[in-house]
């Protein structure tokens, strides 16, 4: 005999109630004779009891509390029965429940944090349980961070952890290898995700690469789905160098890949031919701006599909001229209004400024960093020594500290050492080389080829020592580098925060070591400030040569030129 039980459960990811029955057999049977069985047995023990009191049987006859051996098998029999029909009882019980678990809810229509891979238009919505965290939470998390964010119309809260973004599944792998995002990212996905234009400022080593990356994808996601899977470029990076433009490439590849695109890097000192082939089948492209505007100008690359730009260390390609270039890109992308800009810079001068005024529209701006305002600054955690020395005494003054910086436990530690000229480079790269130290070095005088095998050389750790020149002090991702020492200053101050910002990257701390002579002393005010904003000692000997600070001068325009803020309203002045 068997009764049914009928209970309802609701399914996870839908609202929907599906009754579920189970069976469960009870067997009466099992029950009653198993009673009638003790109660006969009890009868035959207590007649037993009575008789071998009256009679004085004596100890040989059967013991009072063993039951005889039929009784003993007649009891095993049943039980085997009983056995039988409970096993049979679970299996049907287990049957009903597996039957209950197969059937199949429609989801209700509710706003996920995880979207399919057949709804790649959905875009970035603040998730509820994002916009439930306390605001004590969000202010602490921005003060901790240092992140400043200037944002016109919606304004989001920062994406702390990875599960607040709607992303397909197929995104998310690249992204498993990454604990949190960090601050630029945290701060500039929900923006970029909604596909606002954005300026962020942030150091080097920040994680920028992913925090643009991400977004260009999703933002060709959206457009294909839209008007179909197309071909051609839809996406633009544009760097300052070929090794960062190389390394751009490279970290994108496993995004691109997961969302089934193609990268194509372009710069120049190599053939064009492949990179046109390429260009060809890509869909993201990533280049420095010579090349890119060689490319477009002559008909080989065709950027009016492009809806997604990214201007990546924009401070430095305009400190290299390239701003014509850039203004050209720009305009072979089509309107404004119908592309996606986003702008990275390590500093926010007022040329940055008027280049994103002429560019952008309703732009966000994301701050990383102790300077709200963008003035560049030197990495805290950064240990700064300054030595004044003779101008002769410097390679020598190397050799000494490289011995000291690679002694004992910190014999594989990375070191970098930048020199201000080509001839330079390969004159200190020769020097330390006949010093039986292994090194290696990059330069505008070396082939793409041999620069290329020199970083990847340094980064896996078959050399310790890297020789090179401004060409590696902005945008490289170099892990691991415990010191960088100077042996030439640079021609600016900005250059020489960038060079040792190639240390205590990623939180770590870093040491730079400056080698300053008397040629140096027209940037010693600069550098006296810049140590002391890190709250650095100053030397003596620095203090000597002055602390007066050198107005930056015009290219065109001379000493008096004034920049003008292009992003502020111009005053209304009104004549009686």
């Amino acid at each position: 005999m068997a009764s049914k039980r009928v209970r309802e459960e609701e399914h996870e990811g839908g609202g929907k109630k599906v009754k579920v029955v189970e069976e469960t057999v009870v067997v009466k049977e099992k029950k009653v004779k198993k009673d009638k069985s003790e109660k006969k047995e009890k009868k035959e023990k207590s007649k037993k009891e009575k008789k071998d009191k009256k009679d004085k049987v004596s100890t040989e006859s059967t013991p009072q509390d063993e039951p005889s051996h039929d009784t003993e098998s007649l009891d095993t029999e049943a039980q085997r029965k009983a056995e039988k029909k409970a096993k049979k009882a679970a299996k049907a019980a287990k049957k009903a429940a597996k039957l209950a678990a197969e059937v199949t809810v429609e989801p209700a229509a509710v706003e996920p944090t995880e979207t399919t891979d057949l709804d790649p238009m959905a875009s970035y919505t603040q998730p509820a349980a994002l916009t439930a965290l306390p605001q004590s939470e969000i202010d602490a998390y921005l003060t901790t961070n240092q992140i400043t964010m200037t944002a016109p119309g919606t304004t989001y809260r920062p994406a702390l952890d990875f599960a607040y973004l709607t992303l397909p599944k197929a995104l998310r792998a690249p992204l498993s290898g990454f604990s949190k995002p960090t601050p630029i990212q945290a701060a500039a996905w929900p923006y970029l995700l909604a596909g606002r234009d954005l300026v962020g400022v942030a150091e080097t080593g920040s994680g920028k690469t992913l925090a643009f990356g991400l977004p260009a994808v999703r933002h060709i996601q959206r457009l294909d789905a839209q008007a179909g899977k197309r071909k051609g470029v839809r996406a633009v990076v544009v760097s300052p160098t070929r090794e960062l433009a190389s390394q751009i490439a490279v970290q994108l590849g496993p995004l691109a890949e997961a969302a089934g695109l193609t990268v194509a890097c372009v710069y120049g000192g190599v053939p064009k031919d492949p990179q046109i082939a390429a260009l060809k089948r890509a869909a993201i492209v990533v280049a420095t701006p010579g090349r890119l505007n060689d490319l477009v100008s002559d008909g080989s690359a065709d950027l009016s599909s492009a809806a997604f730009v990214v201007l990546d260390e924009a401070d430095r390609m305009l400190d290299k001229g390239f701003e014509q270039d850039i203004r050209k890109i720009l305009g072979a992308t089509g309107s404004a209004a119908s592309r996606q800009t986003v702008m990275f810079t390590a500093t926010w001068p007022p040329e940055v400024r008027a280049l994103a005024a002429s560019f952008m529209r309703d732009t966000v701006r994301v701050v990383v960093g102790d300077s709200p305002d963008g003035e560049l600054r030197a990495n805290t955690r950064i240990e700064q020594r300054v030595e004044v020395v003779e101008p002769r005494a410097k390679e020598g003054r190397l050799v000494e500290l490289l011995h000291q910086l690679q002694k004992g436990a910190k014999k594989d530690d990375r070191v970098l050492v930048f020199c201000l000229y080509k001839k330079e480079a390969a004159r200190v790269e020769s020097t330390l080389q006949r010093r039986g130290l292994k090194v290696a070095a990059i330069h505008g005088d070396l082939g793409q080829g041999q620069r290329e095998q020199a970083l990847e050389a340094f980064r896996s750790g078959q050399v310790r020592i890297l020789v090179a020149t401004d060409v590696a002090a902005r945008g490289l991702d170099i892990p691991a580098v415990k010191a960088v020492v100077n042996v030439t200053f640079p021609l600016t101050v900005e250059d020489y925060v960038h060079r040792i910002g190639r240390t205590g990257r990623a939180g770590l701390s870093g040491l730079a070591i400056t080698l300053f002579t008397e040629h140096d002393k027209a940037l010693s005010g600069a550098l006296i400030n810049v140590l002391r904003a890190a709250k650095q000692p100053v030397p003596e000997e620095l203090m000597k040569f002055g602390t007066t600070v050198k107005k930056k001068e015009h290219a065109a325009y001379g000493a008096f030129y004034k920049e003008v803020d292009e992003t502020k309203k111009a005053t209304k002045i009104t004549f009686d």
